[in-house]
């Protein structure tokens, strides 16, 4: 088939890697967001998926809007039989997704019904959940609740971050999806509506989501900072300043601290919360690089009576 693929961040360029080199189809042009200002000077870049498919010497399409004349005339000329989408960023009109003739199949990080919207992998981990996946399903104008073409499962570790489990969701659901277009391709494999029980939000995580509370208990604690890593960043307060909390495991044995209350060793630094303890690992104080907590704390010579949060 001829592929036009949208998508816009480095989680998409496996799946596009993976069309590329599956043989059977032709990605002919990509569709992603505008080039956006990165790093200190602010100067514009183009996205990971623009930059992949450039070094390809396939055509790439930078509308402000899908809705642009301009963007839906040349889709039109390029007549794609399909367009598959992994995180693209930008909601697509009526009017766009009616151009390919077999329409615009989305690879979505979780197993639909749950966790539609634009944090699944987040979510995920934020609830506890043990097991999760990938699916492939075609778009409608509703918020992910097209057919279902295809899953994949993966297990949540207990120490993973939501960048660690995208990671692999990324690569394994590469393979879906262009297991999907050839389905699709040859008539194997017919969409399934998705069960009306089970469905589940992911709406983006906010900074103040991010925000660590450490009256909670220390499992709920370790969610937010997992869930939170690598964005938006999980944060508490120390001294009036923001804390970055990059990695903490919890201290099921001690339950002498109080919430947000610091222990800091040669070696270590705990801190209390609602239930039992947690380990600091890697923090990042505010302007600057990330560092072992335990660096941190020889740094600023916690007090007594200081804490986490205060």
């Amino acid at each position: 088939m001829r592929l036009v693929f949208a998508g816009t961040p480095e989680v998409a360029v496996p799946a596009l890697d993976a069309l590329i080199a599956s043989g059977r189809h032709e990605v002919v042009a990509v569709v992603t967001r505008p080039d956006a200002p990165a790093g200190r000077g602010r100067r514009l870049v183009a996205s990971p998926v623009a930059q992949r498919a450039e070094e390809a010497g396939i055509e790439v399409l930078k509308p402000a809007r899908p809705k642009d004349e301009a963007f839906l005339a040349r889709l039109r000329e390029i007549a794609p039989d399909c367009c598959p989408v992994v995180a693209y960023g930008a909601l697509l009109p009526r009017v766009a997704l009616d151009i390919p003739a077999r329409g615009w199949v989305n690879l979505h990080f979780s197993l639909l019904p749950a966790w539609r919207g634009a944090a699944p992998v987040q979510h995920a981990i934020l609830a506890g959940d043990e097991m999760t996946g990938a699916a492939t399903f075609q778009i409608e104008e509703g918020l992910d609740s097209g057919p279902v073409y295809g899953v994949i499962t993966e297990p949540v570790r207990h120490t993973d971050t939501s960048g660690d489990l995208l990671t692999r969701l990324a690569f394994a659901g590469a393979g879906l999806l262009a297991a999907t277009m050839d389905g699709i391709e040859d008539g194997t494999l017919h969409a399934v509506p998705q069960p009306a029980d089970g469905v589940s939000l992911a709406p983006k995580l906010t900074v103040e989501d991010a925000h660590v509370d450490f009256t909670a208990p220390a499992l709920r604690v370790d969610r937010v900072v997992r869930g939170c890593t690598p964005a938006p960043g999980a944060w508490t307060v120390f001294r009036g300043e923001r804390l970055k909390l990059l990695h903490v495991t919890p201290l099921p044995d001690r339950t002498d601290l109080a919430p947000g209350e610091l222990d800091a060793g040669k070696n270590h630094v705990h801190a209390g919360t609602g239930s039992h303890a947690v380990e600091l690992l890697w923090v990042q104080p505010q302007g600057k690089k990330p560092m072992r907590a335990a660096d941190w704390a020889r740094g600023v010579r916690i007090g007594a009576s200081e804490k986490l949060g205060a």
